[in-house]
């Protein structure tokens, strides 16, 4: 074969790219304002932790949680000041457990968020709420905004390019598109159009497509891989 999918997870679930996303809740007086960011590199996650410490200078802590990756191989979360345990790791728990697609779509639901960075900023509201009720109210905070936030579902794509003879480019190339392939754009040199196109980055459908396409020029035309890319469609939150 041609190519082989890439070793790792190809599809997961993401923070939508755009604005930071803000939610507040008041719990027992203390005002728990959590702001949610897409990222892909741990210093852009601390990069908002720092904006933050700027824009509410007055409040008494900035806890913050983030996992990044595919795999979620980079997870970090810091209390801030808070009772060790009761604020970044309920915070990075509830990342890590917000089950992004319903259950009657996978079995048990899937937990598959990444690209995010979560900071909850705490204003004391004058009562103490002890190590389990802060446990509580940051894992509530950083959930509460996961239910209205954006989120996307990130597809991992291979593309490929066919050399086939101009006089037979457009006839395969609507082929393709009519069988439900991506086309991605087409390049051109003195013999060949070069017809691109996108697959999900699995062996299935990369087999499945040079079967069709094999079928479709007699054999003439095989499927050269020209790299990945991640696609983002965009999902309802899901509470």
């Amino acid at each position: 074969m041609i190519s082989q999918a890439t070793p790792g997870p190809n599809t997961y679930t993401a923070l939508a790219a755009g604005p930071d996303f803000r939610h507040e809740l008041t719990i027992k007086r203390s005002r728990f304002i959590t702001v949610l960011r897409r990222v892909e590199e741990a210093a852009t996650a601390r990069k908002l932790v720092t904006e933050l410490r700027k824009e509410f200078y007055d409040a008494r802590h900035h806890c913050s949680a983030f996992v990044i990756g595919p795999d979620r191989g980079v997870q970090r979360s810091n209390d801030d000041g808070e009772p060790s345990g009761t604020a970044g790791i309920p915070m990075l728990d509830a990342l890590l457990k917000r089950e992004t697609r319903p259950a009657a779509l996978t079995a048990g639901g899937a937990a598959d968020l990444s690209d995010v960075c979560a900071v909850v900023v705490r204003y004391f509201g004058g009562i103490l709420l002890g190590a389990g009720g802060l446990v509580r109210a940051y894992s509530e905070s950083v959930s509460a905004a996961l239910d209205a936030a954006p989120l996307v579902r990130r597809d991992r794509l291979q593309r490929f390019v066919v050399a086939v003879p101009h006089a037979e480019a457009g006839r395969l190339e609507n082929e393709l598109r009519s069988s439900g392939y991506v086309m991605t754009g087409n390049d051109y040199d003195a013999v060949n159009t070069q017809v691109g196109l996108a697959l999900p980055d699995n062996e299935h459908a990369i087999t499945a497509a040079g079967e069709r396409l094999a079928s479709l020029t007699a054999g003439r035309c095989t499927l050269a891989a020209a790299g990945t890319e991640w696609v983002d469609t965009r999902l309802r939150a899901v509470s």
